[in-house]
């Protein structure tokens, strides 16, 4: 899961701060090193010192999630109107995140959107959730996947306006950080629209995905893209996308094996040889699962 991996990096420098009373902690009144970067709304920061030690004492569960949900859902009580309730949800769906329990972490997510509906992060992890978990026999299927896209799509529209981010974070990191959320936003579209068969419009968004952070190519995505594009009938650009993916990857991983397989497969449909692999069958496989992160 993309997103859900980089959160850890973003989570732990965020909380790092916080717990020194630095960053985007929610101290009251707490002077700024130099001025948070713009993203559509001030840092978050507590009104009183007794919410900011309450914040203090739920977050020092960070490295336990059922403590620190526990810790979070008595803070949201007591402080019903605070903004850091925020804070300590994303903390969770970090610490969720680090133990693997998706189901847990998306349900932190619907917390945060139960407070702030337009909260990007949340919609993505929601988002990339229910795509990664939804499988092509559940009856609710269509649902899980038009919910999907419909988070995702909103995300799109609340990254600029409504992402939250440390005080006096670097412009070049909240940009970058920017560039993941909205290449992982296209690539849960893409990858909707790709287990539906909707090739074409999953190329397009698979290809959006890349662009949006060239710079930080994902060997998934990418083998996602080989795949829809194999499916469309498009051997020699999806060979030039597996060979990327197979590139990006080592050969002993799941995604790498995928990739060197899709690879082999297209070098025979466009009369490539590879001398080292067996030969794969002649024809795409109908519809094959994308790989999963």
């Amino acid at each position: 899961m993309k997103f859900a991996t980089i959160l850890i990096a973003w989570f732990a420098a965020t909380a790092f701060a916080i717990a020194q009373g630095q960053g985007s902690a929610p101290a009251p009144g707490a002077q700024e090193s130099k001025p948070a970067q713009s993203s559509g709304r001030p840092p978050i920061q507590a009104k009183t010192p007794a919410e900011f030690q309450a914040y203090q004492a739920a977050i020092a569960n960070a490295q336990n999630p059922e403590a620190l949900q526990k810790a979070a859902d008595d803070f949201a009580a007591k402080f019903p109107d605070s903004d850091v309730r925020v804070l300590l949800y994303r903390a969770c769906m970090n610490s969720y995140q680090t133990a693997g329990k998706s189901d847990k972490m998306m349900d932190m997510g619907l917390k945060i959107l139960s407070i702030d509906k337009d909260d990007p992060e949340a919609l993505i992890v929601v988002s990339e959730v229910l795509q990664e978990h939804t499988s092509p026999t559940d009856l609710d299927r269509e649902q899980r996947g038009n919910q999907a896209v419909e988070y995702a799509r909103h995300a799109l529209q609340t990254i600029d306006t409504d992402l939250a981010v440390p005080a006096g974070s670097p412009p070049e990191k909240v940009e970058a950080y920017k560039r993941y959320l909205r290449s992982t936003a296209l690539a849960t579209i893409g990858t909707v629209q790709y287990k539906r068969q909707q090739y074409p419009d999953a190329e397009a968004n698979l290809r959006k995905a890349i662009e949006a952070d060239a710079g930080n190519p994902d060997a998934v995505v990418i083998l996602r893209l080989a795949l829809a594009l194999d499916q469309e009938k498009k051997y020699s650009d999806a060979l030039q996308q597996a060979n990327r993916a197979a590139e990006l990857t080592q050969e002993n991983t799941e995604v790498g094996k995928m990739a060197r397989n899709e690879r082999d497969r297209l070098m025979i449909e466009t009369n490539g040889s590879n001398p080292s692999a067996a030969p794969p069958p002649p024809s795409a496989p109908q519809n094959p699962a994308p790989p999963s992160h």
